[in-house]
């Protein structure tokens, strides 16, 4: 198996595209990774538009002569730097910044806007805690304050609302996703499962369907990122071919791999089986695994199976099965054929959980 990088799963879903990087007056350019995260981007393929009043980011950004947005061909003129260096500067106001992105960001229809912004614009009225993933259910509330939001778990942070009601527009308007984070987490932001900043986008989950062939990458990728961190047990070639052919995956937007699951058949035993299940860090908390436990339970209920089953190594794991209507059961109780590679050590640690569907 190859060493995995989490960069690679996200560079194969930016190349080709256009990302905009959002960088407001009053965040300062320091020493952090912009330089570097423009660099790899365009040898990726992607484009990046950088949209700023201040020089000294066009400067770090490698860019030469910024864009003005009252150029009326400003579009075209952009395209051509991006053509040429794979990179371009949109020079924006400081006063009217919000608006100049909103506006240039659904004039250029970018693929991705990410706003850097050193303080959370969204915080938890009581706790810790990231929070990660905001939908447009949730925003509009909080942005229309509503009765139940002022009293609800989150509050937008002072002075913040202008650029959430920009974030708000550029996602009504087409552009899939807005990223939200400091200067200094552009790199984990983007290139990692775990994020470190706020991810905007329309719906919190799409759909749950069936891989697609043009899903085996992003879902290999992702099913060798659950071996690699001990999530999922390593499977040789054969098997893993078998996963990729009865995947499904939970895709945002319609288009966004948050997680993914096989419900592998065992036909002599009238049965199922659910496995490696596995989804990003950043969606753990928002139930993407339990949606596909959900399609799972239907898709057997559909096939007229007796029971769905599970087996895993983890506490944890099974916790979450148990939550969604697993009970433990022993390993005669689960096709026999499962246990074909199984050496000793390993069958004494397996747990093995089974939704039956009957009786």
């Amino acid at each position: 198996m190859r060493n995995f990088s989490e960069r690679e799963f996200y560079l194969a879903e930016f190349r080709g595209r256009s990302i905009g990087i959002a960088w407001p007056g009053q965040e300062r350019p320091g020493a952090g990774p912009l330089a570097d995260v423009i660099a790899e981007l365009v040898s990726n393929a992607s484009r990046v538009v950088i949209l700023s009043p201040l020089d000294e980011v066009f400067e770090i950004a490698g860019v030469g002569k910024a864009v003005g947005i009252d150029d009326p061909n400003f579009a075209p003129r952009l395209w051509r730097d991006l053509r040429e260096e794979g990179r371009a500067g949109l020079k924006v106001s400081t006063r009217a910044f919000e608006e100049d992105c909103r506006r240039a960001a659904l004039s250029l229809s970018l693929a991705k806007v990410v706003w850097i912004q050193s303080a959370p614009p969204i915080e938890r009225r009581e706790g810790e805690g990231r929070i990660s993933v905001v939908d447009l259910a949730h925003l509009e509330p909080l942005l229309a304050e509503a009765p139940e939001a002022l009293s609800g778990p989150l509050c937008v942070r002072e002075g913040q609302a202008p650029m959430l009601r920009a974030i708000r527009a550029l996602i009504e308007g087409g552009v899939p996703s807005v990223n939200v984070c400091t200067p200094r987490d552009l790199v984990r932001e983007l290139f990692t499962y775990s994020g470190a900043g706020m991810f905007f986008t329309r719906d919190r989950y799409a759909e749950v369907r069936p891989l697609a062939i043009d899903d085996f990458d992003l879902a290999n990728d992702l099913i060798e990122r659950g071996e690699a961190d001990g999530f999922l047990v390593p499977r040789d070639r054969e098997a893993r071919d078998d996963v990729l052919a009865h995947g499904v995956g939970v895709f945002i937007e319609g288009r966004y791999l948050a997680g993914i699951g096989a419900i592998l058949p065992h036909s002599a035993s009238n049965a199922a089986e659910l496995a490696s299940l596995f989804a990003l860090t950043r969606y753990v908390g928002e139930g993407a695994g339990g949606q596909i436990v959900r399609y799972a339970i239907d898709h057997a209920r559909s096939d007229d199976l007796d029971y769905l089953f599970s087996c895993t190594m983890s506490a944890r794991v099974e916790a979450f099965f148990e939550r969604h209507g697993f009970r433990r059961v022993t390993r005669e109780e689960v096709p026999k054929a499962k246990w074909r590679d199984y050496g000793p050590a390993r069958l004494e640690r397996v747990r093995c959980l089974r939704f039956d569907l009957k009786g």
